[in-house]
């Protein structure tokens, strides 16, 4: 960055650090000991498609790769587009694999940006639920352009359940690096995984 640059208010963006996503299985502890959450063994990658051959492929190869190292019992990755155009990636792994569910999520991320896809990425995500009766949904959501993790807590009526989100901020902050900016914790309404 240059002085001009500075002057003019522009800023350097966040490069984004795919092994934080290996922080999860850790934070995963610490929020199921603070709000009694845990995984589902459900993940997501969101991207937006880009035209071309050469994406097809890159995105073939993914969905192969994840298909052969998915478990026994496990559903294909199952691929879908929401209502704003947005490919969306869906892992499945037993709910007690987390760690080799946030390999998978980390493998797709990796593959589509080594092959110079990564600024289609928009985020990934890993769901979790209450431990007990509690019906309460979670989404610890990563930021593929700001390097940065946020809960999404929805409820029904696309409403969201912004104390959850707090308190949940405030479990696993020690362990994630949590997007300071509450105006980027985005809805991600419908993802699957959630």
């Amino acid at each position: 960055m240059g002085f001009l640059d500075t002057l003019l208010g522009r800023t350097k963006p966040v490069q984004p650090n795919l092994d934080a996503l290996f922080s999860l299985p850790s934070a995963a502890i610490t929020l199921e000991a603070a709000t009694d959450l845990v995984p589902t063994g459900a993940g997501s990658v969101c991207f937006r498609a880009a035209e071309g051959g050469a994406f097809r492929a890159t995105a073939n190869e993914v969905r192969e790769l994840l298909a052969m190292g998915a478990a026994a019992d496990a559903p294909p990755v199952e691929v879908s587009t929401d209502s704003y155009g947005f490919t969306w990636l869906l892992i499945r792994r037993p709910a007690d694999q987390l760690d080799a569910l946030v390999t998978d999520v980390h493998a797709v991320n990796s593959s589509l940006a080594d092959a110079g896809f990564g600024p289609q990425l928009l985020c990934s995500l890993v769901g979790f639920t209450g431990a007990s009766s509690s019906s309460s949904k979670l989404a610890i959501v990563y930021l593929y352009k700001r390097g940065t993790f946020y809960p999404f807590a929805p409820l029904t009526g696309e409403r969201r359940d912004n104390a959850l989100e707090l308190q949940v901020r405030g479990a696993i902050e020690g362990d994630l690096k949590i997007e300071p900016d509450l105006s980027r914790w985005f809805p991600v309404w419908g993802a699957p995984g959630l």
